[in-house]
């Protein structure tokens, strides 16, 4: 193999997808000289593994894949490969469930790898979560009841101003046990996985596997989800959208998602010319 291959990280969300969810064809296609030229690109995202497989197709990747945030490594064509699944123990999720009850969020939903459990019903909240036809069905009720097995990621839908205080409690309680963050407007939703699970676990893991050194690591993100991946990496790149902690961890900012971020910064940074289609 050429020695001067790069390992490509890729988050989904407001990094390689548009926002209408889709990949821009000139980005689409700079990924794909990319790979033409040697270079290995993997996707590094928050989201389950049945919500991010058809752009892992789409791209035509044989690589492996960094699901909830790391709590999931695992290679989507290769069942032999050392995959590593690092849920939260039940117990903590319980415990967790419990101060959301008594906080009276709006929701919580949890995800045992691709199954999902839903502790209320609610349309908005399973439209956003059910990604293809061919999920598996939500189990809906109350997760003190219907979870019995430990969950690779807590989702909780909080009312705006009991964010901080969920988010203190976290800390106050849990932290040793748990990591957690929070999406953006519109839904403030909070992610919670097992302590010590990013995504800078799972570019060192697929990167020790492919023997790339870390100056050769190229990172995109826009979100605090990304924080550590972007830090780790060392070429990481932060979109013009991205939150500025992000950009101050950065080495460098790309265009915007929206402006084909990835695909630019690709062409310049490895000197690759895309084929005419």
């Amino acid at each position: 193999m050429q020695t001067n291959r790069h390992l490509i990280a890729l988050d989904l969300d407001g990094t390689l997808l548009t926002d209408k969810k889709v990949i821009s064809p000139h980005t689409k296609k700079l990924v794909e000289t990319a790979i033409e030229a040697g270079h290995i690109v993997v996707i590094a995202t928050g989201r389950p593994h049945r919500a991010s497989i058809e752009y892992y197709h789409r791209l035509r990747l044989t690589t492996p894949m960094v699901n909830f945030n790391g709590a999931l490594i695992h290679h989507p064509a290769d069942s032999r490969w050392d995959a590593l699944h690092s849920p939260m123990s039940i117990r903590t999720a319980h415990k967790i469930i419990d101060a959301c009850y008594e906080l009276n969020v709006h929701n919580v939903l949890a995800e045992v790898m691709d199954e999902v459990y839903l502790d209320q019903f609610d349309q908005a909240i399973i439209d956003i979560f059910h990604m293809t036809e061919n999920d598996p069905p939500f189990t809906i009720g109350s997760l003190k009841n219907k979870l019995t097995e430990d969950p690779t990621s807590l989702l909780i839908h909080p009312k705006e101003d009991h964010i901080l205080t969920l988010r203190d409690h976290l800390d106050d309680y849990h932290a040793d046990l748990i990591e957690h963050r929070k999406w953006g407007a519109p839904w403030n939703i909070i992610e919670i996985v097992r302590k010590g699970m990013n995504k800078a676990v799972g570019l060192q893991k697929i990167a020790h596997y492919y023997h790339i050194p870390k100056e050769r690591i190229i990172a995109f993100g826009d979100e605090d989800n990304d924080l550590e991946m972007i830090d780790y990496a060392g070429v990481g790149v932060a979109m013009s959208n991205a939150i500025d902690e992000l950009k101050a961890v950065s080495n460098h900012i790309t265009d915007t998602n929206e402006a084909d971020g990835i695909g630019k910064f690709l062409e310049s940074y490895l000197n690759l010319e895309a084929k005419s289609v």
